[in-house]
């Protein structure tokens, strides 16, 4: 007998359920943690330690710098003003000895009313108009010329530019009193050969000669900076210019120079703080006849004939911190007059 079909199994039907809402609690005042457990966690045990060892590894960088700055810089200028303070003066008619008395402000008022001081500040402003523009427009001139598109083998003019630079200014002032030197300089004998003369040491051309050494020394070391702020210039801005149809020329003088002008104004500062502490090179001038040029054309050399010539320690460490004073309000408004042109444009 076939097998009766099989009944299918029914399963209980389950009504669907409405989710309840859950109740809404009453508001209530905000629980007060107690203190211990509003109290930061404690560090791991490791970490005090290792703070300990990062404050040691950064003494021990930091303390050798502290202890050079103030035994090159701090000490001798603490020296300077209590020399600057005080004086030497003999009894006896010079057969007493001297004794140091307490003079205050004396060595700079003696500094200030003297006119080899005061006049070598006014050679240093003539020296400035003229050696500020030569080399700051040689050294901007070339570093436009290294970016130009059209400029070849980069790195070499780099680096014979820079050359000069890396020669000391001892070295580089006796060979261009070399070639100032009658006699011995082929640059006079090409000028003689051509029929005609000049003379080096003489008042009208010994302060271009004293440009022309400095100058050349200094100018490669500048355009290497001006170079270096002429690649941080966008390109897309110079292919912006040449679709407009701008030429190389005004590329530069328009767009490319603004664009530098904090490496400007950054190089002019460094160049009027350092054309106040002119020394070398006036000195070697003076050793070889020029006329113009005295014992006290520079502040510099002003301080150097105080201290070493006639001894006068005070004098020369009171006008030394006067020039030092005065290359720090130079900084300071050179630098605020950059900044308020700068934000001008």
């Amino acid at each position: 007998m076939p097998a009766p079909p099989a009944r299918p199994v029914r399963l209980p039907v389950t009504p669907l359920r409405q989710p309840k809402e859950p109740p809404v609690a009453a508001p209530s005042a905000p629980a007060v943690r107690p203190a211990a457990a509003r109290a930061p966690a404690p560090h791991p045990p490791g970490a005090s330690p290792l703070r300990r060892g990062q404050r040691r590894a950064a003494a021990l960088f930091i303390v050798p710098f502290f202890v050079l700055f103030a035994g090159v810089m701090a000490a001798p200028i603490a020296y300077a003003v209590w020399m600057s303070l005080f004086q030497e003066r003999s009894s006896g008619l010079g057969f007493g000895g001297t004794e140091r008395v307490f003079a205050g402000f004396g060595n700079y008022a003696k500094a200030l009313s003297a006119s080899g001081f005061r006049s070598s500040f006014g050679h240093i402003v003539l020296y400035c108009a003229l050696y500020i523009p030569v080399m700051i427009g040689g050294s901007l001139a070339l570093a436009l010329l290294l970016d130009s598109a059209l400029a070849r083998a980069k790195r070499f003019f780099q680096l014979a530019l820079f050359l000069p630079h890396a020669i000391p200014g001892l070295i580089a002032s006796i060979i261009w009193i070399y070639l100032y030197t009658p006699g011995l300089s082929p640059v006079l004998d090409w000028i003689g050969a051509l029929g005609g003369s000049w003379d080096f040491y003489s008042d009208d051309h010994v302060l271009t000669s004293l440009v022309n050494l400095t100058a050349w020394q200094w100018t490669g070391y500048n355009m290497v900076i001006f170079y270096a702020a002429l690649q941080a210039v966008p390109r897309e801005v110079l292919e912006a210019a040449v679709v407009d149809g701008a030429g190389a020329v005004r590329t530069a003088l328009t767009i490319k120079v603004p664009m530098i002008a904090s490496a400007v104004v950054m190089t002019v500062l460094f160049t009027c703080v350092g054309a106040i502490q002119i020394f070398t090179e006036p000195k070697l001038l003076n050793q070889r006849g020029a006329p113009s040029i005295d014992t006290e054309w520079s502040p510099t050399l002003y301080i150097w004939k105080a201290g070493f010539v006639q001894h006068d320690y005070g004098l020369a460490a009171a006008a030394s911190l006067m020039l030092a004073a005065l290359g720090i309000a130079l900084s300071y408004l050179v630098t605020r007059l950059g900044n308020r042109w700068k934000a001008a444009q």
